[in-house]
Order: C-alpha cells, then structure tokens, then sequence
C-alpha cells in the first residue's frame, strides 16, 4: 500500500448504499429527515446509477444527481461516491454485443442481471473510462466528497470470460509472465499428454475439453482472471488519481473469495473496503465466519481502519432459505467489525427496494416505513452506538498468531485431479480459526512472504502449494524460535503444480520431522480413531502414512493398514517447534492440540470468559478497549478480573462479576501501556 491516501476520519462512519434514482423526489426529501434521525454521516451513491446518468451512448444527464448531492451535502452527510460502472446500461450490448461475457462452454451472458461484460472489452472499458473522468470532473471538488468507490464487487458474478479478446489477452500475458515458449512448455509439463505448444496462437483459455485440461494452464488461467479485473480496477484509478489526487480509493472485497487475489489487490488500494453477510440462522457460526472475514480485511490494509461496505439490516434475498436476523444481532455484528478494526459501518441498503431482483432485502428502511419497524429501532440505535466510540479510531488491534493464507495455494489445491476432491481451503480455514476464535486469541494474516517474525505463533491450515523462497522464509521463522502447526497436503506442489521431489512434504520434511510415505484420503462418512491426550477421538476426511524422523508422535491412528503410525506430530527444530496434524480432527480435539501449541508460543487471551463470548483488545497510546461481545441468546456472568473499566456505550463503570445480555456488547476503557505494538 505504497503511496496510498489515508481516510481522514475523527469518527467512524455510519450509512450505506443509497439508490435515490428507485425513488421520486419527495421520498428524498423524507431520506434526508430519516437520516438525520438515525446518524448517518456517510452515504455510498450511485453504484448502479450508469442508466440513469448516461441513458445513450455519450449523453450524460447530471442534473438529479448534482441534487441529491447538494441535498445530502446540506444535511451533514458525507460522500462515498461510487463510479457507477459495476453494471452497464443495456445500450452497451445493442450497440456492442462483443462487450458480453463468454463462459468456458461458449455461451454468452446477456443484460437482465448485473456485470455483464468481459474484462477485455475495448468497448465497456472505453465506456467505463469516460464515465469515470466525467464523474471526477464533475465532483472532485465537491466538499462532501470523501473517497471513491470504485466499480462494484469485481468478480462476484462476472469473474472470468473465454472469449476471444479474452484468449488474445491471456496469450499476452503469458508471454510476459514466460518470455519463451520453451518457457512456458516447461511450466505447463507439455511433454504430458502431446500438449507441447510451438507458437504463442496455439494457446487457448481452459475452454471445456473432453477431460481434465492442464493443471498449470488452469492456474494461470486464474493467476491472470484475477489480474485482469485487477487491470480495470487500476485503469479507474488512474484517471481518479489524476483528476482527484487526494481523494482516496476503494472498492469493495467479499471476504474470501475464491476468484480475486487480495494480497495484490490490497496494495493497490488506499483503503481496505468489504461486503460482510454471514448467515443469521447461525449466529454464533455467523459470529465466528465474520470474525475471520473481519481479521483478514484488518489484515489486508496493515492494521489500519477498514470500511464495512455492506451488511444486511436483517435479511437478505439470495439464500434459499433468508432468515432475518434476530433482534440485537445485526448490532452486534456491528460493532464486533469495529472490534476488528472496522472504521466505517455501513448496510446494504439505505430503503429497501419495491422491485427488482433485491426487493425482499432488507434495508435500513423496511418497506413498512418506520413507525412499527424492529429494524428501525435497531438502525437507530446503532446509530447512536457508534457515534460513542469515536476514541476507538485512535487505537488497533494487536495479534501475536498469524494464520497464512495464500490465494494462489487454494486455487492451486481445488484444480481437478487430486487425492480427494472434498479437501476444500474454506473449510480447513475455518477449522483451524475456530479454536482460536473459541479461546479468544486474536489472529492476523498473513502472506507466505511476509515477514513472521513478530508472531509468537504461525498457523497454516493447508499451503498446497508453496513457492521456494516462501518455504524457506517459513522454516526460518521456526529455525529462528517460532512455533508452527502445518495441517495436511502442504507443501506438495510449486507454483507450476509441479511436485517437489524428494518425498511429500519435500520443502518442510526437516523442519516437521517426519516423511509422509503416501495419502489415504476418506470415503464420505468413513472415519478413524487417533488418541489425543489420552482421549481417543475419531478423525475424518483424510490420513496421512507418516513416517517420523525426529519428529514425536502426539497421537496415533488406531485403524487400516497404517494404525499404530502417527496422525499428529511435534518436532524441534532449531529454536522453535513445529507441529503437524496428518488428519482431520473434531473440534474438541483441535482445542487439546492447541491447547499445548498455545503453551509452547506462550500465547494467552486477554481475559478468559465463558464459551459462546468473544472479547478482543484495542490499544492506543493512553488507552486500552477491552471489547467483550456475548453471542448467545441468553445473558452471561463475565469475570472481568483486573479488567474493570467505563462502558462506552453506556457510560457505567464495571468490575468484577457481571452480567452481559444476551447478544450483548461491552467496550471498557482502561488504562494502556503506551506501547501498540502494530505496524502502521
């Protein structure tokens, strides 16, 4: 994030998405009252607006827009102002039906939904480039504006397109990632299956083939989708750059998602933005999938702020099943993100639609209005919530365990023709962040190349892939004292998918103590038993054939023709200690094996509460916040030992034992020790 624009804030942000051109103009004047009343300070405008400002090719119709402007600008309201060009209007595809987007089976999308365009449409990017300039001349002077936002969700529908503007761009950047042909032969392992390719025009996307396409072509084929959304995001931020040059940027991320690589997204962006919409028919799961989202986003932007984009009120439209959130729980996701670091609280949508595909999302106004609305009540307090905690903007998150993420590793581990396709990256993560979340020790994460050295302890719940230099910048952070724990089917290819030689994990087999002879992934319901501490557990999905070489076995599998052999591993090397798990375990078993991991790190909660209550802690340079979030439906006494201090958001002083309400949240101001501990 070199040469990024920080977002000026004294106060965190509180609104959402606001689509004024649904509705006429004495709603307006309504809005502008309401938002009032509920505190919004930050408007997100015009994300879908492009119809509506450029209903003909060049025509642009600036007038309605220039005046809900000045009214929110009037009203106190600042500006998230989006560059409108996520969805484009239906006069692209008459005028350009080149411009739609083409799927791996060669069949076209077309307008009636959202993002219909291919990434390397000539057409939608000259488009897309004169909207934005005219946007940016209209309004970068515009003292309501705060930041940009940039396009909308790339990726979330339209990620990838094989057409063949599509095929000429990917041949180019293949060309500048290999600068040979023989290069690249060697990269794909051409010589399988009379692959071998001799001109650069030989070369096509991973268009559907009679069986399983070239691993290293598919990853690339990912490597470069990514960069090519990427590319759009730039060429907008070019022009914003150059018209606005201290107006900063974001555009908004959807937690993990599979198609974009944020680690390089990030760097490009002033501030980490993202779109948050865990499932209420599971709230406390829903607690903990946004805590991870949450960590990641604080992650990404280096522990600064980060903005919530979007959240539901209540329900949302696009689940089979929307259950709507129960009362106090959109509050508590709330300002669980502003535990996390989250500077921006915002919700998809201001009013709620009356047609269209997201008519039955809630919104921050319910179609009922807001004289008998739960929802309102809610919005309205929250409101109020917030705008008490403005001290909380000084302060950060501090972590001593990182957990390591790759997006290249997980795109590389879901390709085709593996031991067992049902290892899945998003379910390994969040088995391995839910006993950190349970025992409330607070995670950042973390890139295979960044350094690790200021984490106690390093967590990687699966690196299929693994490059050189990362392997050997991890096995120097335990060689240099760290503590490490490696689950399964890491460190098998390298970034070709090409495997490393030398007997699986090859990069890692010394620091881990141990060879891992051959995988035995699980038939669907089939398990084992290993014996943890003492308990016997069962394991599922996968067993690895271990053999130890220095390493000592903490439990063993009991079945098949590998029982007796280890399942779960420690080994010292160097200063440090790394731990294996060569299956996959219950979660109270993970707990055990942490348990003695976070021992070794010397890694210990800020307090120590009752299951089912998070707490996290904020540091500034007076002052320490000690968040503690209750998510269960019934209250809990919390022993909060030395940890006494003000509410913030209800001003009452608190000690020793109390009791929390269900769903309930505390932010105690205490006495800190001067000394955050985080990068910025």
């Amino acid at each position: 994030m070199n040469n990024s624009i920080p977002l000026k804030q004294s106060h965190i942000f509180y609104g959402g998405d606001y689509n004024p051109e649904q509705w006429s103009q004495d709603v307006w004047q309504e809005d502008m009252q309401l938002m009032k009343q509920v505190g919004v300070n930050l408007i997100t405008l015009g994300v879908f607006s492009w119809a509506h400002l450029e209903p003909r090719p060049g025509v642009y119709t600036f007038n309605w827009f220039d005046k809900i402007i000045s009214m929110l600008h009037e009203n106190g309201i600042e500006l998230c102002l989006a560059t409108a060009t996520a969805s484009p209007p239906p006069w692209l595809a008459k005028h350009h039906p080149e411009s739609l987007p083409i799927n791996a089976d060669g069949v076209k999308y077309y307008p009636g939904g959202r993002q219909a365009y291919c990434p390397h449409s000539e057409a939608y990017r000259s488009a897309a480039t004169a909207l934005v300039r005219q946007m940016a001349e209209r309004y970068g002077n515009h003292p309501a504006l705060k930041i940009w936002h940039i396009n909308n969700e790339y990726g979330c529908h339209t990620d990838e397109c094989f057409c063949d503007v599509s095929a000429q761009a990917f041949r180019e950047w293949l060309k500048a990632r290999y600068q040979t042909i023989d290069a690249l032969n060697d990269a794909w392992a051409t010589s399988f299956w009379s692959q071998r390719y001799d001109d650069w025009d030989e070369i096509n996307p991973p268009r559907r083939a009679p069986t399983f396409a070239n691993p290293t072509q598919n990853l690339d084929w990912r490597r470069f989708s990514s960069d090519s959304l990427l590319e759009l995001m730039e060429m907008e931020k070019a022009i914003l750059r150059e018209v606005t040059p201290d107006i900063p940027v974001t555009t908004n991320f959807l937690g993990f998602w599979k198609t974009t690589d944020y680690w390089k997204w990030s760097k490009r962006e002033d501030v980490i933005s993202m779109d948050a919409y865990p499932d209420p028919a599971e709230p406390l799961y829903g607690g903990g999938e946004l805590a991870m989202q949450s960590d990641l986003m604080r992650s990404l932007g280096n522990g600064r702020p980060w903005m919530l984009m979007e959240q539901a009120p209540s329900a949302v439209n696009w689940r089979n099943v929307n259950v709507p959130k129960h009362p106090g729980l959109a509050r508590l996701w709330s300002l669980q993100c502003v535990a996390r670091g989250a500077g921006a609280i915002m919700f998809f949508q201001w009013r709620a639609s009356k047609a269209g595909a997201e008519k039955h999302h809630s919104g921050m106004v319910q179609h009922g209005g807001t004289e008998n609305s739960r929802v309102w009540k809610e919005v309205v307090g929250l409101g109020a919530d917030l705008h008490r905690l403005d001290a909380l903007i000084e302060t950060r998150v501090k972590a001593e365990v990182a957990i390591l993420f790759d997006w290249e590793s997980w795109w590389a581990l879901e390709l085709d023709s593996k031991p067992s396709m049902d290892v899945r990256f998003p379910e390994q993560l969040a088995r391995h962040f839910e006993p950190l979340f349970r025992a409330n020790i607070t995670a950042d994460f973390v890139h295979p190349g960044d350094n690790l050295s200021r984490y106690k302890l390093v967590i990687i719940p699966n690196l299929y892939l693994v490059r050189a230099e990362h392997a050997e910048n991890i096995v120097r952070y335990v060689e240099n004292g760290g503590t490490l724990v490696m689950s399964f089917f890491s460190g098998i290819v390298n970034e070709h998918e090409h495997i490393w030689m030398g007997g699986y994990p090859a990069p890692f087999r010394k620091m881990l103590g141990l060879t891992v002879e051959e995988f035995a992934p699980f038939m669907p319901n089939q398990t084992n038993t290993v014996c943890v501490d003492g308990v016997e557990t069962s394991c599922s999905l996968w067993a690895d054939v271990i053999h130890l070489e220095g390493a000592q076995a903490l439990g063993t599998f009991h079945n098949d023709y590998y029982a007796g052999k280890p399942a779960i591993t420690r080994n010292q090397y160097g200063s440090g200690t790394a731990y294996y798990l060569g299956t996959r375990l219950p979660l109270d078993a993970m707990q055990k094996v942490f348990a003695q991991v976070y021992s070794d790190a010397g890694v210990t909660p800020a307090l120590n509460v009752p299951a089912g209550v998070e707490v996290i802690l904020r540091k500034g340079d007076n002052k320490s916040y000690l968040c503690v979030l209750n998510h269960l439906p019934e209250a809990v006494t919390v022993d909060l030992k030395d940890h006494h201090g003000t509410d913030l958001l209800t001003g009452q002083h608190l000690k020793s034992q109390e009791s929390i309400e269900p769903y309930g949240v505390w932010i105690l101001a205490t006495q800190g020790t001067g000394n955050t501990n985080v990068e910025q």
